[in-house]
């Protein structure tokens, strides 16, 4: 079903044709009208919908990322992990850097897309592909590692379900893919709670840490074992490598504008700063604790459950940012779903998947887009076992790719424009590249052999699949010679062919409409060798029927049905115009359609793989039987 507002919807024929020149053409899309535009805002996100649909993955990162940068800095002991503000405050001016840019992305590109969008106005086709398939792979591990990651803490809390890990997984996915497709507004509107009080956690422990002169309990951490690091340029790019894992997600609004009511722009733009401003406030502040607390990493105690501690105490508010945590954690794949099917989407229109993707429930909803994604991630939680630590070195790579092409073709669209302040905004933006190209090229050397290799394989798989499916729609474009006026159509001879097995009133449906179609009819019967008298016994009844339609009896020199009914199509009707009429019966009960024989599909089968006849199946419908009514006996009335 196509989306009740007014919008752009591809149709069967709408490929790009090919011809000399190499560029591909925009394609015809058809314009459809409805009446739903009311429903459709209501269908749609606000600023605080979109962050609650849109930006978990970047919401909930602060649980992973201060981690992550304190993981690697405790290698020098001390002295690095003093470095931990530092680092954290250069990953926050990156934010910036980054919620800036995609905020003029969003007003550039409306449409959405994010670095797809930027890279094929500005950058060339190959480069698009590769930002687009960046994406795919950072949106279906987002998904994963979300999902797994939840699980993971709910199965922390209770060991006893740590054996259903898998099914645990497949159940939040389900889940979260059922409430996707009632809608990004529906999402929205389930998942504002759940972020609301994470957030308001998260600010809670840095400000009560902040006013705490001693911390309110004091995890105890092992000295380090073997020697320690000294704090170099490596080690602290490894650090902000790893600490821009928190970056994660910031591009999702810029690629789901359309989701947005109207005004979309401003409202896109809004979630984007109030985003950016949020993850950047948790970002510093926890880093700060983690500096003024001396914060150390503990085996089995993550660095955000050790603030918690510190800050409020192992009591109720503990067990309320943990809580808080693992939900959002789980919920964290619904970012996805609001970016993935929007890009499959512009991808779809683009010719580089299939047009499926870009129809729209009534909902707004890119229903194959939302299925797709949800069976990927699917398959990836069910090889890696349900285990975080799996997926987690193949997460973040993406992104970063995507950054880089996004931030490049940024400073491409500022030479063209040349707007207000073009200047500084090139030098923000190319700084910005190669923030990102440093971080993507890093993160993958230090996760090589922890499985990032995978990633460096799916990026140019995905490119060539992107590709070929491309090529494969030129193909029916110049078959079909789209884009050029045909000639004027013209009737040719034609012939309606009807099989059938014996004489009925099914039969006599099926010549009553093969002769409203044509003025040419033929009957077809294949008879094989072992029943020697069917054929026989069909031909007198047929005569005793006497329908004025010919009967061609074939012979079949086995079993098989379909075969010798389309070489029979094949040998007496070619160059003619061929329609077939395949008459069934449609039982009213749905148990009782596994009593037909299935005749119609091994007939439609061969007669579409071995011709080009235009094949009709024709339902004849049986009523269910009444039910019968109980008549009393006429002895026992009185």
């Amino acid at each position: 079903m196509l989306d009740a507002s007014t919008s752009v919807v591809p149709g069967p024929d709408d490929i790009v044709p090919t011809g000399d020149d190499p560029q591909p053409r925009p394609a015809p899309w058809r314009r459809i009208r409805g009446t739903g535009g009311t429903a459709a805002g209501r269908d749609r996100l606000s600023v605080l919908g979109g962050l609650a649909a849109l930006s978990l993955d970047a919401m909930a990162s602060v649980s992973y990322g201060p981690e992550a940068i304190v993981l690697v800095l405790a290698a020098a002991g001390g002295v690095g992990l003093g470095f931990t503000l530092p680092v954290t405050l250069a990953i926050a001016g990156l934010l910036a850097v980054l919620v800036f840019s995609y905020r003029q992305v969003i007003a550039a590109f409306p449409d959405g897309g994010g670095a797809y969008a930027v890279a094929k106005r500005h950058l060339s086709r190959r480069t698009s592909l590769v930002a687009a398939a960046s994406l795919v792979v950072d949106y279906v591990l987002n998904v994963a590692v979300s999902v797994a990651a939840g699980v993971a803490a709910l199965t922390s809390a209770f060991p006893a379900l740590l054996p259903y890990t898998v099914q645990l997984c497949l159940v939040v996915l389900a889940l979260i893919t059922l409430v996707n497709l009632r809608g990004i507004a529906t999402s929205a509107r389930v998942f504002i709670l759940p972020t609301a009080v994470f957030v308001g956690a998260i600010l809670t422990v840095i400000v009560v840490g902040l006013l705490r002169d001693t911390p309110a309990v004091v995890t105890e951490a092992r000295p380090a074992a073997g020697p320690l690091q000294a704090v170099g340029a490596l080690l602290l790019l490894k650090a902000f490598a790893n600490g821009c894992a928190a970056l994660t997600g910031v591009e999702a609004i810029a690629n789901a504008v359309p989701s947005f009511r109207e005004p979309a722009v401003r409202r896109a733009q809004r979630a984007e700063v109030a985003l950016g401003a949020l993850l950047g406030i948790m970002l510093i502040g926890l880093a700060t604790l983690i500096s003024r607390l001396q914060i150390h990493p503990v085996e089995g105690v993550t660095v955000l459950a050790q603030l918690t501690d510190a800050a409020l105490g192992h009591g109720f508010g503990f067990y309320l940012v943990q809580l808080a945590t693992m939900v959002l954690l789980a919920l964290a794949a619904n970012t996805s779903f609001g970016g993935l099917p929007v890009l499959a989407k512009l991808l779809a229109q683009d010719n580089y998947l299939p047009h499926v993707f870009a129809l729209r429930a009534r909902r707004q909803v890119y229903r194959y887009g939302v299925l797709a994604l949800s069976a990927v991630s699917a398959v990836l939680l069910v090889a890696a076992n349900g285990q975080m630590n799996t997926l987690v070195p193949l997460f973040a790579i993406g992104v970063f790719v995507g950054f880089t092409i996004a931030q490049y073709g940024m400073v491409r669209h500022w030479l063209i424009e040349r707007g207000p302040g073009w200047r500084w905004k090139i030098t923000l933006n190319g700084f910005g590249a190669l923030l990102t190209f440093a971080a993507a090229i890093v993160t993958t050397a230090s996760k090589l052999i922890e499985g990032a290799w995978l990633i460096a394989l799916a990026l140019p798989l995905l490119v060539l699949a992107f590709e070929r499916v491309h090529r494969a729609y030129q193909r029916f474009g110049s078959t079909l010679q789209l884009g050029r006026t045909p000639a004027a159509p013209r009737p040719g001879p034609s012939i309606v062919v009807v099989p059938v097995a014996g004489v009925s009133e099914l039969t006599r449906r099926a010549m009553d409409a093969a002769l409203s179609l044509g003025d040419e009819i033929t009957a077809v019967h294949v008879t094989h060798a072992d029943e020697p008298d069917a054929g026989e016994r069909l031909r007198t009844e047929w005569e005793t029927w006497h329908p004025d339609v010919p009967l061609a009896v074939v012979e079949s020199t086995d079993r098989d049905l379909g075969r010798p009914f389309a070489e029979h199509l094949r040998r007496h009707y070619a160059g003619r115009h061929v329609f077939v009429i395949i008459p069934e019966v449609e039982p009213a009960r749905r148990w009782e359609r596994i009593l037909r024989n299935n005749r119609g599909t091994v007939l439609e089968h061969a007669v579409r793989r071995h011709t080009d006849a235009i094949v009709c199946r024709m339902r004849f419908p049986v009523p269910a039987a009444p039910r019968p009514t109980h008549q009393p006996d006429p002895d026992l009335v009185s």
